[in-house]
């Protein structure tokens, strides 16, 4: 309880936290362009791909204000440095990596990676607007249209662009940050069942009719 009123009387969510994490990003990639200086389209590419990426993340909270009641719980200064650093340094890992990357990033990742980005941004755009435009009109579980082909299917749009990022990047070291993401999510996704089943009375036929996260795999 103390932790809890202590949290609201700084007036900090973990959204503030995540969109001002999101700038030191765009921040840190920018200062990795000045100090290593831009080599070849690995760089290019990958400045494109994850400053698109932030940008976004801030944009559609305009575009939608929906979006804002997610991660809105109140958080304290310790849990709102944590997020900074996570979220804003641990996330720009790859960007370093591939600024001090010395080989030419090849035809087969760029193939690879800008496939990987365009798909996972448009499911995960697509996701979250059909969600926002059924909760405006008052729908319940939203099961069909994308959803139909995964329980979180946002989940997976999102993972598909941060493996992007280490493709371009060119290092296995920047595989860590997909699996780290993805272990979040991991445990998000048993969250969000365990809610959404005691919420919703026809959850447990979705859960037979779709995949938990990767469309038609798990």
């Amino acid at each position: 309880m103390e932790n809890t009123a202590n949290a609201e009387k700084t007036g900090l969510t973990a959204l503030t936290a995540i969109n001002i994490a999101k700038v030191i990003t765009i921040i840190l990639l920018l200062i990795f362009a000045v100090v290593f200086g831009i080599q070849d389209l690995r760089q290019v590419i990958y400045l494109c791909l994850h400053i698109s990426y932030c940008l976004w993340w801030l944009l559609e909270q305009w575009f939608y204000p929906q979006r804002r009641q997610i991660f809105n719980e109140p958080i304290g200064i310790s849990r709102f440095l944590f997020a900074l650093l996570f979220v804003g340094v641990l996330y720009a890992l790859p960007g370093y990596l591939a600024f001090t990357n010395p080989i030419p990033l090849s035809i087969t990742a760029t193939a690879i990676a800008l496939p990987l980005y365009t798909f996972g941004t448009l499911i995960n755009a697509t996701a979250d607007v059909q969600k926002l435009t059924a909760k405006d009109y008052g729908a319940g579980l939203v099961r069909d249209g994308i959803w139909r082909f995964s329980r979180n299917i946002n989940y997976f749009g999102d993972l598909l662009r941060y493996l992007s990022f280490s493709v371009v990047a060119g290092s296995p070291w920047a595989y860590l940050l997909p699996g780290i993401v993805f272990a979040i999510y991991l445990q998000r996704v048993s969250q969000k069942e365990q809610s959404m089943s005691a919420k919703y009375p026809d959850y447990d036929e979705y859960q037979k009719s779709s995949a938990r996260l990767i469309p038609f795999i798990w």
